[in-house]
Order: structure tokens, then C-alpha cells, then sequence
């Protein structure tokens, strides 16, 4: 594979488009394969075997693509399968993790909230993350179930919406938390309304600049960063039904096509 080959990023349906935004600000002149799983979706309410499944299937598809580098953009799969691809596949590698470190200075209650999916906030990478990185701080781990609906179904804006939020956060706010950690790649794109639920006060963090950085620093490691003025190629594919383009845009500020994903992947 050469330097102008694509790198590979997915995640259980739209939510990694918030990592793969990030990356393409960062990285302008790569070329990238973008899968949403979303046949799948979401990861967080599945057994880790089944992720694990979810995971080789996609890793062989990126395989075959021919790409330089994979992006795990989803925090319930990394935590379930990012060394299982490590082991198969000689490409970097970046994963997600919840932004634990950098929550730590910004915090002046020293209460932080973690909202995440059901499967990571029982993950023991979490658990992890919290003893080694801010063990001095309490952290108020809040599962959110419903939320990575919300997006796949484009509904930010509803009553219904806003009711679910709210419930989720009301406990963290209540625990005096100040800083809210966004460990789920779906939840970027409920930020506005968490912002507005929580108050101009609550700092507000997730990875994904983060995780552009690590890939950067990947390929420059490799000597395998796109030459410029190449023209950077975009892909997307779905395993399940088909996006509506309106839908797409809203979350992501343009339009995205989307083909199927190969029958033997899905």
C-alpha cells in the first residue's frame, strides 16, 4: 500500500462521522472509506461477542480495500475488539477512549460526568482510564440508552428528545458535576442540545480531535502521509437500510451518499 492509500473508519452507524469530520479538518488530503454498521446498530446494546464478529467482518473489508490505517470510531467496539484487529492487521491501528485525562484541569468542582453507552461504562477500560489518568476526582458514570437512536433517527430537536436527554443528565447535574465527557461518538451530535440542558457553565469534551492527532502522528511515523494536491476520495457504505440525504446533511452539514456494503461483509 502507498501513501495515497485510503484509511478506513467506522463505527454501528453515523456516529463516527464526528471522528471522521475531525479527521478530514486535520488531514485534508487523505482518501477515506467511511462503513456505518448501522445493520448492526448500536454496538453498546450487544454482547462483546457479537461485536467481535461486527468487527472482523469490517476489518476484512478494509483489508481488501487496500488501506493504510483503520479507525475503530466507536468506544464500545474498541474496547471490545481493537486488540483483536491489532493482532490481525499490520496497519496502525487508533481507537476511542473517553477523554478522561484532559476532563481532569478543566473541572473546578472536581465531579465529572461520563456519558457513554451501557457496555462501556461496564467495561473494565473505563475503570482503567479513571484509576490511572484521575484518581484524585469523582466521576459520576452515566449510561445514556436511547441516545444513539436519537441520531441514527436524526431526532436532536423533539420533545421526546429533549425529555431523554434530560432525564440522563438531571442525575450527573444533581451529583454537581461541572464537566460532562461525551464517550460515545454519536453524542457530538446532540452537544448543542446537552449544552443547552446543562447550562454555559458545564464544560462540554470528547476525543475526536484527539483521535485525528493519533492518526497523524501514525502515518508520519510510517512516512505515509497523503502527498498534497492529489485529490482526497471520499467512500461511504452502509450494511443496513439506506441514509436519507436530508437526515445527513443536518448532522453533518452536507450532504453524503452512502452505497451498500458487499453481502459477504454484512
Amino acid at each position: 500500500m502507498s501513501a495515497q492509500s485510503p484509511i478506513g473508519i467506522f463505527d454501528s452507524g453515523l456516529g463516527g462521522l464526528s471522528v471522521l469530520k475531525a479527521i478530514c479538518e486535520l488531514l485534508p488530503d487523505e482518501s477515506l472509506i467511511y462503513v456505518a454498521d448501522n445493520a448492526h446498530a448500536p454496538y453498546g446494546e450487544r454482547s462483546e461477542e457479537y461485536v467481535l464478529r461486527r468487527v472482523d467482518k469490517i476489518g476484512d473489508f478494509f483489508h481488501q480495500a487496500g488501506v493504510k490505517a483503520m479507525v475503530v470510531a466507536c468506544n464500545t467496539a474498541t474496547s471490545a475488539a481493537v486488540h483483536e484487529l491489532r493482532s490481525r492487521y499490520t496497519v496502525p491501528i487508533v481507537g476511542m477512549e473517553p477523554a478522561i485525562k484532559p476532563a481532569g484541569p478543566l473541572s473546578k468542582s472536581g465531579v465529572i460526568g461520563v456519558l457513554a453507552t451501557e457496555r462501556t461504562i461496564k467495561g473494565e477500560k473505563l475503570s482503567r482510564l479513571i484509576a490511572q489518568q484521575a484518581p484524585h476526582l469523582e466521576f459520576i458514570l452515566q449510561p445514556c440508552p436511547g441516545w444513539v437512536q436519537l441520531v441514527e433517527q436524526g431526532d436532536l430537536h423533539s420533545e421526546s428528545a429533549t425529555e431523554l436527554l434530560a432525564r440522563h443528565l438531571q442525575p450527573v447535574l444533581k451529583a454537581g458535576a461541572d464537566t460532562l465527557v461525551l464517550g460515545c461518538t454519536h453524542y457530538p451530535f446532540l452537544r448543542q442540545r446537552i449544552s443547552e440542558l446543562a447550562g454555559p457553565e458545564v464544560n462540554i469534551i470528547d476525543p475526536n480531535s484527539a483521535v485525528a492527532r493519533q492518526l497523524q502522528r501514525l502515518l508520519q511515523q510510517n512516512n505515509n502521509l497523503a502527498a498534497t494536491g492529489e485529490g482526497a476520495q471520499r467512500r461511504y457504505y452502509q450494511s443496513g437500510k439506506p441514509y436519507e440525504a436530508q437526515r445527513l446533511a443536518e448532522l453533518y452539514g452536507e450532504p453524503l451518499s452512502f452505497s451498500p456494503l458487499p453481502k459477504e461483509y454484512c
